[in-house]
């Protein structure tokens, strides 16, 4: 008989081991080498929809010109531009960073805000980059749910839901607070790895035995 829901304290269990394995996101790394909110929020800006590598080497080019909110508003849109590039949709980007500096000085003095609310008044950050810098430069509790916590909940069993927005506000009432925090570190990191999108390898997943596979219908 099919498992309905994956026993989420031997999961996180196991993945809290498995982790060291694996090749830590950027933005979680970054996190772990600095305590600086602002360069967690920037980064986490440029790595919407780009691949961790670029991520981090448009963030090291970008903070090597400039690494405050005031120095970044020295910068032109250009030189924004050519810094990321050539991170997804870097464009918009480099005009939603200009525009958020601008907020930090003008509102919260050169600082980053630490609410999900006012993170959310900034200029290309949602809830998904609002709760990453709160769980992340903050360590206050809440849940990033991107597409990898979206996609592996749902697998689990424990919501069911059809967008991440929705999947947020299923797993504050399903998913014990204690593993808020670590929990999109835990599913991205394993879904890079492990928990693919597309036909993911559970003959070496050391939760294959436990895990309800719900939706997978092609898998390794």
């Amino acid at each position: 008989m099919q498992k309905k829901k994956i026993p989420i304290d031997s999961a996180i269990s196991t993945l809290r081991r498995w982790r060291k394995d694996w090749i830590v996101p950027i933005v979680t790394k970054l996190a772990e080498e600095t305590n600086d909110p602002f360069k967690i929020l920037i980064s986490t800006v440029i790595s919407a929809r780009t691949k961790d590598e670029t991520t981090r080497r448009a963030s090291e080019r970008l903070f090597r010109l400039a690494d405050t909110p005031g120095k970044i508003t020295r910068l032109s849109v250009s030189d924004i531009e050519k810094a990321i590039y050539p991170a997804g949709f870097y464009r918009t980007k480099a005009k939603s960073i200009l525009s958020l500096c601008d907020v930090l000085l003008e509102k919260f003095g050169g600082k980053v805000p630490e609410t999900l609310e006012e993170l959310m008044t900034l200029k290309g950050v949602g809830r998904k980059t609002a709760n990453l810098v709160i769980t992340l430069a903050f360590r206050k509790k809440g849940i990033c749910v991107d597409t990898h916590v979206h996609r592996i909940s749902n697998r689990w069993g424990l919501v069911r839901t059809r967008a991440p927005e929705e999947t947020e506000f299923a797993l504050y009432k399903v998913l014990p607070q204690e593993y808020w925090i670590e929990y999109n570190d835990l599913l991205v990191a394993f879904g890079q790895n492990i928990c693919n999108p597309v036909s993911p390898r559970c003959s070496v997943c050391r939760l294959n035995a436990v895990c309800p596979k719900i939706g997978v219908r092609v898998h390794r």
